[in-house]
């Protein structure tokens, strides 16, 4: 059945793709009632769309899927079952098989064997979170009929990646559920019956702007490679990670002391027990971030910094300056706390303590690597990499083990981070990035060594693993010493253009030669035939818009068209030669308001080799319905006729009246043409002028760009102290409520007073001795009734302020109870005075015991 091919002019609905060649994918699910969905939807798919589409339905798992079949015969477009590792190509359906589960990496299709039993799998959602993962902004998934809710959890992950939802209509499908489930959750962009998907599909990917991501590098095929590629999906999905960015004997590695641990024999097996204990992922997610590292790791580096690097970077900054510091994978924070050490100890040997400070961001993508990290405790081993000099100074001892000194820690914000995704640090003076390349592919490295000279400031230095270098990029560093991989960035760069910034999306890695070989489709006999005819058979032609800018060209047209001289313009009303100019603006103007075709038949037309006589045919495009508002203009030559003799009799006076009234015409014509050409060279110059605003826009959209790129660099700064800033609150809180149930459970009223003798906090238990309530909290003592017999409590207290010599009495409560009364210096962790604190002790019961004691004595 070929009944609605033609619906659409094959020419003209093409999707527009990447440059990586992979195709536009659609993932399409449905389940009762789908099958027509289907048809509707793919019968109206014109042929050369250059998308893929898969399908992915709710199928007996017992039986052999005739749905492939049931597909070819309304579709033009080739229609194959899915297989393990098929790269997915333009024009071709993908139809799941029955028993499988369908996921999709880097383009490539790849099965899975069901974990859930019967009647609980979701293989739309399954594969529709897979697309999401993969293609990112550029996936598309379509919900068709269907009962029970499969598919709205993937809706949400292609929402969430900013990818395209299309709904059918809940009236159209014969089983509503499905659609419902989706609009109800508020997942749906587009909601149309299945015959307006495609063309609303179309129209809103050709108007929807693409963004430059990194293209991760793709895991290359080694066997067995669908269990990798298996794992490699379920770990992204459960992390958020892709770890086809490591190199392949990492991951292998990594992969096999797992199923050692679990006595597993093959990677497939691994793969399949991974589907079925999610905590197995997260120990695998564990094993695979690589986290060795110690205290001054490498000695002669930190010498180097210690001895001549930092210092060098301190003199280009005469007046000072807070430094700041990266180190990307900082794990367990040993590398950020010894580049801290490293540089308290530079200034204080040049006494530069005042001049600079230095922040240091240090990141990880282990979040328990880095909550560790915040903590600075560390065990006894470390005295092995730090000094017995160095522990005393910026270490405390501590429970079998060393604590980070306060002035060291604050000088360092920790934050989970993924380098090839977050957007990195700016405008730092160090950059710290070691033994962390060597787990990526080389392509991969390439991307992140530009984005490393990127975020250094000029004099900014770069220190890299011992075996990593800078590769090809020595423009951009100059080599401090190259044995231990330090360098410092050169004035020279490239523009932020051609950087690969990093957001929150992973796409999919470009193809290959050979993989893009394959995806090519093979002329055949039809289209070589189409394309003869087109070039030599047919008329030249033009489409433009109602400005007359030329949007696609058919045929020949370089005797009736030409480009001006200077700046290129393609625009008809420039390209036209002498004798169309006027004619082409006239017919234009009347086609856009007229649905008939303006014929202008008998033209003569100035050409290179002499005049040429034509027929010109304007008319407004009305469907399909991408080419609404465009005009085409058609040339048609016409034969010159044979010259004839002519007679030598004079002309009637009836042909004289007709010659006067065409030269009258004639003169007339001119002179509209004359004021038309001053229009339209005003037209022209106000077209320059909004050339001129529009590169200007241009230029300013570059610059908001850059400045876009340095804003979410700020953002996830702010965001990891924001974080810092949380993680002291919390730990504040529980200092607060530690120290509150002390007081209390102590149950001694206690009065804390500030250097003005006001109240700055009381504890329940003074209550008894003072008529305080909350709002006393800023008054003075002295305003305050006491229930004690102590008239010189204000003197003394006055007294230990003064002299900062503490004050102990025994003094008497009106209702015979005694307290034994210390004022004592209120002392901060900064060793300054701010006011006095006084307890009141009862000791009443010893008191008692006393005057007991004297009365049997005496």
């Amino acid at each position: 059945m070929t009944a609605n091919k033609t619906s659409q002019p094959t020419s003209t609905r093409k999707v527009r793709v990447k440059a990586d060649t992979t195709p536009l994918i659609i993932g399409i699910g449905a389940s009762a009632g789908g099958l027509e969905a289907l048809e509707q939807l793919l019968s109206h798919v014109p042929v050369g769309n250059n998308a893929a589409f898969v399908v992915i339905q709710h199928l007996d798992p017992t039986k052999q899927g005739l749905l492939p079949e049931l597909l070819q015969r309304i579709t033009p477009m080739s229609v194959v079952q899915a297989g393990d590792g098929m790269k997915v190509k333009p024009n071709y359906v993908y139809v799941i098989p029955p028993n499988k589960e369908l996921a999709i990496l880097h383009g490539k299709l790849h099965l899975l064997d069901p974990v859930e039993p019967r009647g609980l799998r979701l293989p739309i959602d399954f594969f529709f979170k897979s697309l999401a993962d993969d293609r990112h902004e550029q996936a598309v998934a379509v919900i068709l009929s269907g009962m029970g809710s499969d598919g709205t959890l993937g809706l949400r992950a292609i929402k969430e990646n900013a990818g395209l939802t299309l709904v059918q209509t809940p009236e159209s499908a014969k089983f509503d559920a499905m659609p419902l489930s989706a609009i109800n959750a508020g997942l749906a962009d587009i909601i149309a019956t299945p015959q307006e998907l495609w063309n609303r599909i179309f129209s809103y990917l050709n108007h929807k702007p693409r963004g430059v991501h990194i293209d991760p590098e793709p895991v290359r095929e080694l066997n067995p490679q669908s269990a990798l590629n298996q794992i490699v999906i379920l770990l992204r999905e459960r992390t958020g990670n892709d770890f086809s960015l490591y190199k392949k004997s990492t991951i292998y590695r990594r992969i096999e002391r797992r199923m050692m641990a679990h006595q597993i024999d093959t990677i497939a097996d691994y793969a399949n027990y991974l589907r079925k204990n999610t905590q197995e992922l997260d120990l695998l997610f564990k094993e695979l971030l690589i986290g060795v590292t110690t205290f001054f790791r490498d000695p002669a580096v930190w010498e180097l910094l210690k001895t001549s690097t930092i210092p060098a970077l301190l003199t280009k900054y005469p007046a000072g300056k807070t430094l700041r510091a990266w180190v990307t994978a900082c794990s367990t924070g040993e590398e950020a706390y010894s580049l801290a050490i490293i540089f308290k100890e530079v200034v204080a040997q040049n006494q530069l303590q005042h001049l600079f400070k230095l922040q240091i961001f240090a990141t990880d993508l282990d979040k328990d690597a880095i909550e560790r990290a915040r903590q600075g405790f560390y065990p006894e081993k470390i005295v092995a990499d730090v000094s017995t000099e160095r522990l005393s100074r910026f270490f405390v001892a501590e429970n079998d083990g060393y604590r980070i000194k306060k002035e060291i820690r604050e000088m360092v914000i920790f934050a989970q981070q993924n380098i090839f995704i977050d957007p990195p640090f700016t405008k730092l003076d160090l950059l710290s990035c070691r033994n962390l390349l060597i787990y990526f592919d080389s392509k991969l490295q390439k991307k992140l060594i530009p984005l490393f000279h990127y975020a250094l400031t000029t004099n900014g230095i770069l220190l890299l693993g011992n075996s990593e270098t800078i590769g090809d990029f020595t423009s951009l560093f100059t080599t401090i010493d190259n044995p231990l991989r330090l360098y410092q960035r050169s004035d020279r760069g490239i523009s932020p253009a051609g950087i690969d910034f990093p957001t929150k999306y992973l796409p999919a890695a470009p193809m290959t030669q050979q993989e893009t070989a394959m995806t090519t489709p093979a002329l055949n006999l039809q289209k070589s035939i189409d394309q003869l005819l087109l070039q030599n058979y047919t008329p030249a032609a033009v489409v433009v818009n109602a400005n007359g800018d030329i949007l696609y060209i058919n045929g020949r047209t370089g005797k009736y068209l030409e480009p001006p001289a200077g700046k290129i313009n393609w625009n008809i009303h420039a390209m036209a030669r002498d004798g169309l100019r006027h004619e082409i603006a006239g017919a234009l103007k009347k086609a856009q308001h007229q649905s008939e075709a303006i014929y202008l038949p008998g033209l003569t037309i100035a050409t290179d080799s002499g005049t040429q006589t034509i027929n010109l045919t304007v008319q407004a495009l009305t469907k399909p319905e991408a080419l609404v508002d465009m005009l085409i203009v058609i040339f048609t030559d016409v034969a010159t006729p044979p010259t004839r003799k002519r007679s030598r009799k004079s002309p009637s006076a009836e042909q004289q009246l007709l010659l006067a009234e065409l030269q009258q015409a004639h003169e007339e014509l001119q002179t509209f043409h004359e004021e038309r050409q001053s229009s339209q060279e005003e037209l022209t110059s106000s077209t320059e002028e909004l050339q001129s605003t529009n590169e200007e826009l241009q230029s300013t959209n570059e610059e908001l760009t850059t400045s876009k790129e340095e804003m979410q660099s700020m953002n996830e700064e702010l965001h990891t102290i924001n974080a810092e800033l949380q993680s002291k609150v919390t730990d504040l809180s529980w200092v607060n409520n530690d120290m509150n149930n002390l007081i209390n459970s102590m149950e001694i009223a206690t009065v804390f007073l500030d250097n003005a003798l006001k109240i700055r906090r009381f504890t329940s238990h003074a209550v008894d001795l003072f008529k305080l309530i909350p709002s006393d909290v800023g008054r003075p003592l002295s305003d305050i009734a006491a229930n004690l017999d102590y008239p010189g409590l204000h003197q003394d207290v006055a007294g230990v302020l003064k002299t900062l010599v503490f004050s102990e009495k025994q003094v008497k409560r009106h209702d015979g109870s005694w307290f034994k009364v210390r004022i004592m210096p209120y002392r901060t962790q900064d060793n300054v005075i701010d006011g006095v604190v006084i307890t009141f002790i009862d000791i009443s019961a010893t008191k008692k015991l006393e005057i007991q004691l004297r009365s049997t004595q005496a």
